[in-house]
């Protein structure tokens, strides 16, 4: 089994003007992740606007980055959906084309229950031998789950190995990264608590801004995987109001867009109803940047 752990940039899907998929752009992003040295990439989540896709764009969308990826680094795929008959088709085609891993929010419309929840995972975990990533984010999906349920489910379920906690309660990262050990790892999915995340036993993190500067939110994890605890903090003071404006401005999918643009990587538009960045925000944007020495094109 691969191992699963360091910071993983969850991939913005790249479009045209047309508001299609730009398979031209996906292969260069990938490309530019790999030769940033990230530890893996996650591919149809939230920030890939996963729901603004079809059923055919996210198959094809696996199927594009595995062949380009083709073993080099972990590929984590986003596999969720508002059913579970759903979630485990899409889990299957991750499973059958080589994902390392699959991200699974709990069902993000219907808000179920904690019986539901825990239902939901146990039937996707026994359809398939795929590692999965359970994702707790109340945020969008309008439940939080409690840690003593993601205790079950990761107790219970064989293939869900790590957690994804993005509620950004850090007690609740901490025990399930504690109680939880053996049974599965926790990711950070906060981008403002990533350095806390880790010091309370969070072995990853899936990183919004890791689109934007992916080599320090890689150097800022291995710095504190060698002790080097000054060093990661620098780089977290650095990247935070980059991760506040990504966390504070619900257009997180724009900002992503706009700032592989402006650093030479494919961007484009977000589907409607989703709309591009105000000239404040841009502006904003191309500050955050500059005061982290980005170069833009």
């Amino acid at each position: 089994m691969t191992t699963i752990r360091g910071a993983y940039p969850v991939l913005i899907t790249p479009m045209t003007q047309e508001q299609e998929i730009d398979w031209g752009g996906v292969k260069n992003n990938v490309n530019y992740f790999m030769d940033q040295g990230v530890a893996g990439i996650v591919i149809n989540g939230s920030t890939g606007e996963f729901v603004s896709l079809s059923k055919e764009e996210k198959f094809q969308m696996v199927e594009n980055v595995m062949k380009e990826v083709n073993g080099r680094i972990p590929v984590i795929v986003g596999t969720a959906a508002e059913t579970t008959k759903e979630a485990i088709q899409y889990t299957k085609q991750a499973e059958a084309i080589g994902a390392d891993c699959a991200l699974i929010i709990n069902p993000y419309y219907m808000k179920p229950k904690e019986n539901e929840i825990y239902h939901h995972f146990k039937e996707v975990s026994e359809a398939v031998n795929l590692p999965i990533m359970l994702y707790n984010n109340p945020f969008t999906s309008g439940v939080n789950m409690s840690a003593e349920l993601m205790l079950q489910i990761g107790k219970d379920c064989e293939n869900v190995t790590h957690i994804k906690e993005s509620s950004g309660e850090i007690g609740k990262a901490r025990d399930l990264a504690r109680k939880g050990k053996g049974d599965f790892e926790v990711f950070c999915g906060a981008e403002e608590l990533v350095m806390e995340s880790y010091f309370v036993g969070a072995t990853g993190w899936i990183s919004v801004a890791g689109n934007i500067v992916p080599k320090l939110v890689t150097d800022m994890y291995n710095h504190f995987q060698n002790g080097e605890f000054e060093s990661a903090w620098a780089i977290n003071d650095r990247i935070l109001p980059l991760c506040s404006f990504l966390e504070g401005s619900g257009k997180y999918v724009q900002i992503v867009k706009r700032g592989m643009e402006l650093t030479g990587q494919a961007g484009g538009p977000a589907r409607h109803p989703r709309l591009g960045l105000s000239p404040e925000e841009d502006q904003k944007l191309k500050e955050i940047l500059a005061n982290l020495s980005v170069a833009l094109v």
